[in-house]
């Protein structure tokens, strides 16, 4: 099993190493800087002809920015918008080079979470460093929305609604890295207009101003095509379960729900794959994340496994007063972003 694990002390009272203390210190110092300089109109943010949505973490690690990103292009699209989507890419062979994602683009060029979203959307995607650039081609391109996965951080770009996405996990101990979870302090959080609480199949409440997000699995879809099986189909049943993402366990949990005995194996998010990944020993049915499924697509794999690897899509749900309000905070269609 190949994981990388974060420090215990993060989401724990473990006492924080000195030196991670020390190296939070200076990396406060120089965020705090950066923020400084935009707070102060000498760095000033740019402007996209589009209204722009940001979906993001104040703490490092997968919450499930991803199906939200995914549930924000269908519910803006049946509200009438046309939205894009701008990411960097993060994983992509060449990040450096901007680029179109397309449902087929292989992942090793799109990067594994902007080529799911065109999968499961069908919406345009422009992956790019430079989220103002991306936006910029996504409204040339005919959007009239742009949504950010994963840029909250990005301050160049100006936005109109910024989403923070936790899990039951919250912000953790609330220090900076590499002492805590944190990109930024975590009074950054009280900034943003929503904060989305991924409770997962946990009894997790939500607390003011927060809205619950659910992920419901769908049922699990062969991956070199085929008729689709409901979970329950592996009820019972042992399987392995492949999770290459931020939260392995949250994957895993969801499966054992569903009365699935798993044997996991947990991989570092954004694990590029290879067919000695799936060594497993012995012959049970795999079932893995939508994410790792479109890495896996045209990987070689070993043949006695080939029939049994089966992705499993999640849905985002959210209240419906959620929609209300984020629709709410948008300019008339057809306006100009404010």
């Amino acid at each position: 099993m190949k994981r990388r694990g974060v420090p215990a002390w993060w989401y724990s009272d473990a006492p924080v190493p000195l030196g991670a203390r020390m190296l939070s210190s200076v990396y406060g110092g120089l965020i705090g800087a950066r923020r400084a300089l935009y707070r102060k109109d000498w760095l000033k943010p740019q402007r996209v002809p589009v209204p722009v949505i940001v979906v993001g973490n104040v703490a490092v690690g997968g919450t499930g920015k991803t199906p939200l990103t995914i549930a924000l292009v269908e519910r803006l699209r049946a509200a009438g918008w046309k939205p894009g989507v701008a990411s960097r890419g993060y994983g992509r062979d060449n990040e450096s080079t901007p680029g179109w994602v397309e449902r087929d683009t292989p992942a090793s060029e799109g990067g594994d979470e902007p080529v799911l979203i065109a999968l499961r959307t069908g919406a345009k995607v422009r992956v790019d460093r430079d989220r103002v650039a991306a936006a910029r081609a996504l409204a040339q391109a005919g959007c009239d929305i742009v949504v950010c996965d994963d840029g909250l951080q990005h301050y160049r770009l100006a936005r109109d609604v910024e989403i923070d996405v936790v899990d039951a996990r919250r912000h953790g101990n609330g220090q900076l890295l590499p002492a805590g979870p944190l990109r930024e302090p975590i009074e950054r959080a009280a900034e943003c207009d929503f904060r989305v609480v991924n409770v997962g199949s946990e009894a997790v409440e939500t607390g003011f101003g927060e809205w619950p997000m659910r992920l419901v699995p769908g049922d699990a879809y062969p991956l070199h095509g085929g008729r689709p099986h409901p979970l329950s189909v592996f009820a019972g049943q042992r399987v392995h379960a492949v999770a290459g993402i931020g939260h392995p366990e949250r994957f895993f949990s969801m499966l054992r729900a569903h009365g699935i005995a798993v044997v996991p194996h947990a991989f570092s998010d954004h694990h590029d794959y290879t067919p000695a990944d799936f060594e497993f020993g012995s012959r049970l049915p795999v079932l893995m994340t939508e994410k790792d499924a479109v890495k896996c697509r045209d990987l070689a794999l070993p043949s006695h496994f080939e029939d049994a690897f089966e992705s499993v899509p999640v849905r985002a749900e959210l209240p419906e007063a959620f929609w209300i309000a984020l629709l709410d905070r948008l300019p008339a269609r057809g306006g100009a972003s404010a």
